[in-house]
């Protein structure tokens, strides 16, 4: 093992090398260097203001939903190293993968019969995206090749995922000229717990019927959008688009890679509404935060029409694909989730996050709160100051990444009471000096 390079000369080579997410090279801000990281603590390699460990209201963007080093995953991945890391899975497959396909074709809604298993996230919809096209293409339609989407969204950084992000004021929009021209409707009103407003239902049934002939599907992020501004819209629009979409020929699909694993207080959000879309993506949480991996899952309609086709294959097959150390902690991640009363713990953060974010209302600057589920949401006037943000959150000893008018948090499930009521702290601290 080589020695341990020291806080100053890490942080030295990270700005030299090292380009981080959403950022430019060199860096502007100093990262925080992390050591290690345990439960829901994440334990710095030196102190900054005053604190060498920050609780994590971000679950490591969303996906460490039991927190850091956990036992029964520790276990999981060791296991699977003393048998195998990786395989190839063109020609060959393996328990990990097969165990996990079938376990996600049980939890998620039906018919949901087929599982593609992806690096990333964003990767899941760009294979979204391709069984759409290439459906329709076997069906002798190719003209079908649009997508409809409503504006708000975000699906990822990859081509086709970013070319249904919102297109205007969005991290996408230097692309605008490039990507794949797609039709938008307005952006869903916004409340979960309010009624569907029969002008946007009509709205959006209009545009869908109009384009019918050149789209290949619809694709949403139910219920709640994520990057695209942390909104939450009411479950009744997605049996609009499903309808809309058996009434004229239009394929649906639910981007449930950040609602996935009971974010939002049931297992998936879907669930809110009582539909099924024909192809739906997962990730973030798929593995607990553990390792890249992510799953496009599609009904028995779409797998036969793909390989019925003159290209009778799905025309997609990563290196990585159905990675069997990925697989193997993901299956661990899915029963450790399921084991226990998820949706009681999901609650209780939900109770602490509607008591403590309550203060923000009052705060100057503050449009509004937000909270479903295990996400809290306080939406500012004016754009985050992240840097004075940032320092205000860690000054009370919590991890938070605010961005463009949002100050957020996702906590680990696993996270307590006390730690809840501090991420609330963190957060209203981040919104006041942000």
């Amino acid at each position: 093992m080589p020695e341990p390079l020291s806080p100053a000369a890490l942080r030295e080579l990270d700005r030299a090398h090292v380009w981080h997410p959403y950022g430019p090279m060199p860096g502007r801000q100093e990262p925080l260097v992390v050591e290690s990281a345990s439960g829901v603590r994440l334990r710095l390699a030196e102190p900054v203001h005053g604190h060498t460990e920050l609780v994590d209201g971000m679950s490591s963007w969303w996906s460490a939903v039991h927190g850091y080093n956990h036992p029964v995953l520790n276990e999981a991945a060791r296991g699977q190293l003393d048998r195998m890391s990786h395989v190839m899975f063109g020609g060959l497959t393996h328990e990990p993968a097969v165990r996990l396909a079938a376990r996600l074709v049980e939890i998620t809604p039906e018919p949901l019969r087929h599982v593609f298993l992806a690096d990333s996230g964003s990767v899941s919809v760009e294979v979204a995206v391709k069984m759409c096209l290439q459906y329709w293409r076997s069906a002798g339609r190719p003209a079908k090749r649009r997508l409809l989407t409503w504006r708000g969204g975000y699906h990822g950084d990859t081509w086709q995922p970013m070319s249904v992000c919102d297109p205007e004021g969005g991290m996408h929009e230097l692309w605008s000229g490039a990507l794949p021209r797609q039709v938008f409707a307005a952006e869903p009103p916004a409340g979960y717990d309010s009624e569907p407003d029969p002008a946007y239902a009509a709205h959006v049934r209009e545009l869908i019927e109009r384009h019918a002939d050149e789209l290949a599907a619809v694709i949403v992020e139910p219920v709640v959008q994520g990057a695209g501004g942390m909104r939450f819209h009411s479950p009744g629009y997605l049996r609009v688009l499903r309808e809309a979409c058996d009434a004229y020929g239009v394929l649906l699909v639910f981007d449930e890679i950040a609602t996935g694993f009971g974010r939002t207080g049931k297992l998936f959000a879907a669930e809110h509404a009582g539909v099924s879309p024909d192809v739906m993506c997962v990730g973030k949480a798929l593995t607990g935060g553990y390792l890249t991996m992510a799953a496009t899952l599609c009904t028995s309609e779409v797998a036969d029409g793909i390989s019925r086709g003159e290209v009778p294959v799905l025309a997609h097959g990563p290196t990585f694909m159905g990675n069997p150390l990925a697989a193997s902690v993901a299956c661990a991640s899915i029963d450790l989730l399921l084991g226990q009363d998820w949706q009681q713990e999901v609650k209780r953060i939900e109770a602490g996050l509607n008591e403590g974010l309550a203060v923000a209302r009052e705060l100057p600057g503050v449009r509004e709160v937000r909270v479903l589920g295990a996400i809290g949401v306080v939406q500012l006037d004016h754009e985050v100051d992240m840097a004075a943000a940032t320092a205000a959150a860690v000054g009370e000893g919590v991890w938070l990444r605010p961005f463009r008018d949002l100050v957020y948090t996702m906590p680990p499930y696993v996270t307590g009471e006390d730690d809840v009521a501090r991420i609330c702290r963190a957060v209203c601290a981040a919104a006041r000096e942000g």
